[in-house]
């Protein structure tokens, strides 16, 4: 007995045909044993057995004293062989290279919808039965074998039925001879149906690709209201921070800017300076022309304050009617150069039939002093402003 060696390498080329034939008919009609004749000639002749427990671990064993089985084998006659293949499900073919007869059995013509033996006996009738777009892989993988580049040959492709539809197919082949020359003489193979294996394949790849598409269609849904939703939450966090009126900073974004401010003054040692403003007798302008004409008039102050200012600075309604202005990076006396320039501003603006006048009060942060305490000395600056006839500049 030879383990790990193919059932073929056990017989002779003449015998390679009806061997290949006989074990794939034993594999299908799940036969346990029978004998074949002896791949060599020994000093005396010896029988072997087959047995097809397994396909793929086929066993031969010697039984050159095992009469019954001699014996049995003697019925297994060409008649038998070739009734054997009549019955196989699977497409046994048989090339024989040199002169371009190939053999199908019955099972070959069936399983692609043809009467027995129905087409040509040329290994053209495979070659026309192949889908053409897997014609050029088939033939690759075909050549590769047969010209010893590849260690087998083994193809999935589609092949076209008599009613025009195509069948998945799984062929498989092996050179049994070879001539002196090394071109092929004869090779056998056989067809093995994998339609339904291949469509659930197929059919399970486009559940997948329609999964992912819905997940990417899905992904860019939640990306899209995940930034309007980021854009709403911005705009929403904006208007939160902004006085609903004028638009400028409100008293909560100005607190926040202003510690903001502080932390940078000290940590790098810079100057920090505040405006408070106020307008001069806002109230009676509410009172004599309404809140309409009042809003308006700290619409255009703002205005005016805004064209005044650098990009840097932040211009925050206080409450009311007063205003403070964050100047980063300025010392005093800048910061009150800057107040008086806006003094002169906003008492040059038309105003109809009343005047507009600002107090201002300046301050500069002191070393370790909190925003609140700057804000406080900013605001006595301004009513000192204020108590002094208004319409001026205090630091």
């Amino acid at each position: 007995m030879d383990i790990g060696k193919h059932v073929l390498q056990k017989c002779s080329n003449s015998q390679k045909p009806s061997t290949f034939s006989l074990t794939s008919a034993l594999f299908k009609a799940s036969k346990p044993r029978c004998t074949v004749a002896p791949a060599t000639e020994y000093r005396r002749q010896q029988w072997q057995a087959l047995t097809a427990a397994h396909a793929r671990n086929a066993q031969m064993d010697d039984t050159s004293d095992n009469t019954p089985l001699r014996q049995d084998f003697s019925h297994f006659n060409a008649d038998m062989l070739h009734t054997v293949l009549e019955l196989v499900s699977d497409g046994i073919w048989d090339w024989n290279a040199n002169t371009g007869f190939v053999y199908r059995n019955p099972g070959w013509y069936e399983m692609l919808g043809y009467p027995r033996h129905a087409l040509e006996n040329s290994v053209f009738t495979w070659e026309n039965v192949i889908h053409p777009e897997d014609y050029p892989q088939v033939m690759k993988l075909f050549d590769d074998y047969i010209h010893r580049r590849a260690p087998h040959y083994q193809a999935e492709y589609r092949c076209r039925k008599k009613d025009g539809s195509y069948l998945w197919i799984e062929d498989r082949g092996y050179v049994i001879a070879r001539n002196a020359d090394g071109s092929v003489a004869r090779m056998v193979g056989a067809h093995r149906d994998i339609h339904l294996r291949k469509c659930s394949v197929e059919q399970l790849e486009r559940r997948n690709q329609s999964l992912e598409a819905l997940v990417a269609e899905r992904t860019h849904e939640l990306s899209r209201v995940n930034q309007q939703l980021q854009l709403q939450l911005d705009e929403n966090r904006s208007m939160a921070e902004r006085d609903a009126l004028t638009l400028v900073a409100n008293r909560y974004r100005l607190e926040k800017v202003l510690l903001e401010e502080c932390d940078r003054a000290k940590r790098f040692r810079l100057p920090l300076s505040l405006i408070a403003m106020d307008i001069d007798d806002f109230k009676p302008i509410n009172d004599r022309y309404g809140h309409g004409v009042g809003d308006q008039t700290l619409v255009r102050v703002v205005e005016c304050l805004e064209h005044a200012i650098r990009p840097d600075d932040l211009l925050a309604r206080w409450g009311g009617d007063e205003f403070v202005l964050v100047l980063p990076k300025t010392s005093l006396e800048v910061a009150t150069a800057l107040a008086e320039r806006i003094r002169q501003t906003l008492k040059n603006l038309p105003s109809g039939d009343f005047k507009i006048t600002l107090s201002l009060g300046v301050a500069q942060r002191k070393a370790h002093e909190a925003p609140a305490a700057l804000m406080m000395r900013a605001d006595q600056a301004l009513y000192r402003a204020k108590a002094a006839g208004k319409d001026g500049v205090s630091v």
